[in-house]
């Protein structure tokens, strides 16, 4: 048969784990290449084989980085750095290109010719790094060892200045959003020619906290003045980390913003931070990334700040940010392993409602962790962690137990609507309901809760 995968030696890491999970890997996909030359269940074979791909590819993930961090491997940040990638941008582009193409042939052939590339090229150069049969060929993230002495310094200045006591929410922060914030930019250069960017975000709260409370700024909102205070503390923090560094004098400060969260996720996603850092202060959210010399190379969007300017530029900031912060819609978090459904969800409710995803329970957690929404659209049906154990999970946490959730389910049988509405959720909608019927329930349920 043509267009299969041939599993051969080289391809063994020689570890059993690992290496029987790649063979199951490369079945799947055969498979898939086999599903595409049959008109009559192409479109059913492939939705079915994909999922069965994705469910695979994420039990292999989990295997693989616990025996990476089990043999403390050096490179186990950036793999699974690569991991991410893979799961959480390369598979959703795929599979919106089948669904928007109704799996046409040539989307399925780019779906098993990037899949198959990927898994080929993953296999042969990072997998087999892990035992030291190659050498990984990347290199972003800061090394471990570095990354924690970083992480361990910036608690401490939060400490020092601030009398914080800091917890890490994440050491892979990805430029979520978390509330209410302020964005800002510091960018440095030497003379020659090397360049290195520090960005910042403060949830409002945090200053008006803590600079507001040193201040004793009794306000409600974050003022032209606290902007600029915190700008100069701000500036002073990334002084004292500096001061770690030998080569620091040669840089020096070049430019200095004020980010929209728009401007702020490009900027993070198209320079991809060496280091980032998420951290619950106590008195709000605060973030912290890093952007290493040579991934910078693109104008970055945003408020530039000059002596004679600074005053004007903050106000226009606050202005658009308050505007902004006053027209926000009420936020809805759907969660469904489904892109399709994501999709669907998304285009029918983010015109009145600011709309979020996350593709598993685990995922979902997180999301509400870092942003509370004011509706879970919860699928039931979920594969590893369903929707009743994902509740469960809600309903433990204290800050995420009143959260109120819709479950969404495929299946109308008697028994399944039964067991949905045990669990006491704010409702349930099926998802074969017309869109406009979907899109009724959500908007009575927010007008009766208004009222």
């Amino acid at each position: 048969m043509a267009n299969q995968l041939i599993w051969q030696d080289r391809f063994n890491i020689g570890v059993e784990i690992i290496d029987s999970e790649h063979k199951k890997l490369f079945s799947i996909l055969n498979r898939l290449f086999g599903y595409k030359t049959d008109d009559a269940k192409r479109q059913w074979a492939c939705q079915e084989g994909i999922k069965y791909f994705k469910d695979h590819a994420m039990k292999h993930f989990t295997e693989e980085e616990q025996y990476m961090a089990s043999i403390d491997y050096a490179g186990f940040e950036t793999h699974r750095h690569l991991h991410d990638n893979f799961r959480r941008k390369t598979l959703p582009a795929l599979e919106k290109e089948l669904a928007q193409s109704s799996f046409s042939t040539d989307a399925i052939d780019h779906f098993l010719g990037v899949c198959a590339g990927w898994l080929l090229g993953h296999t042969l150069t990072e997998d087999r790094a892990i035992t030291g049969k190659t050498t990984s060929q990347w290199g972003e993230l800061l090394p471990e060892e570095q990354r924690d002495a970083m992480r361990q310094m910036i608690i401490g200045l939060l400490t020092d200045m601030f009398q914080l006591k800091a917890r890490v929410v994440s050491d892979c922060y990805g430029g979520e959003k978390f509330g209410n914030s302020i964005y800002y930019r510091l960018a440095f250069a030497a003379k020659e020619g090397q360049k290195w960017e520090v960005m910042m975000a403060f949830e409002e709260k945090l200053l008006l906290n803590t600079i507001g409370g040193l201040m004793n700024i009794e306000s409600e909102e974050v003022s032209v003045m606290l902007i600029n205070i915190a700008r100069y503390m701000a500036q002073q923090f990334v002084e004292r980390i500096r001061e770690q560094y030998p080569s620091r004098e040669k840089y020096e400060m070049k430019e200095e913003k004020l980010l929209s969260y728009e401007q702020f996720k490009k900027n993070f996603v198209a320079q991809r931070p060496q280091f980032s850092l998420l951290l619950d202060t106590g008195e709000g959210y605060f973030a912290c990334c890093m952007v290493a010399p040579y991934l910078m190379g693109h104008a970055v969007e945003g408020t530039t700040i000059r002596a004679e300017n600074a005053m004007s530029e903050i106000k226009n900031y606050l202005k658009e940010t308050h505007k902004t912060q006053k027209n926000q819609k009420k936020k809805i978090l759907v969660v469904d392993d489904s892109e399709v459904v994501q999709k669907a969800m998304t285009d029918l409710l983010s015109v009145d409602y600011a709309v979020e995803v996350a593709k598993s329970g685990i995922a979902a957690i997180r999301c509400m962790t870092i942003g509370r929404p004011d509706l879970v659209l919860l699928d039931y049906e979920m594969p590893i962690c369903n929707g009743s154990e994902v509740l469960e999970m809600m309903r433990s946490e204290e800050d995420l137990a009143d959260i109120p959730v819709y479950f969404l389910t495929g299946n109308v049988q008697r028994e399944t609507v039964q067991k949905v509405i045990s669990l006491k959720p704010a409702g349930y909608l099926v998802k074969t309901l017309k869109p406009d019927e979907i899109k009724k329930s959500i908007d009575d349920y927010f007008k009766k809760k208004s009222k």
